[in-house]
């Protein structure tokens, strides 16, 4: 939750991650293409580009509907794992 507070508190919203997540699905197919016509190292490399650039896409995703869910939460309930230590670090054993 701290990395998604911290991109939220950068400015960045779930609107730029699944734009990210877009583009990355755009630029694996781009990046296939260019890899097919200019190295000539045939269909394997190209594949590998592709998919290396086409793996960023689920992170992005993922970070939108983190940063979706986040936007949604009401204001009071900033941190609510800290909450929850608390709780547990005052329940001991009896």
């Amino acid at each position: 939750m701290a990395i998604v507070r911290r991109l939220h508190g950068a400015g960045i919203t779930s609107e730029h991650a699944y734009a990210a997540a877009f583009g990355a699905v755009g630029l694996s197919f781009l990046s296939w293409i260019i890899s097919m016509r200019a190295e000539h190292a045939g269909v394997e490399r190209a594949d590998r580009w592709g998919i290396f650039v086409g793996e960023w896409a689920p992170t992005f995703f993922g970070l939108g509907l983190a940063l979706a869910q986040y936007e949604k939460a009401p204001e009071d309930a900033d941190d609510r794992r800290g909450a929850w230590v608390d709780r547990r670090a005052g329940a001991g054993p009896d």
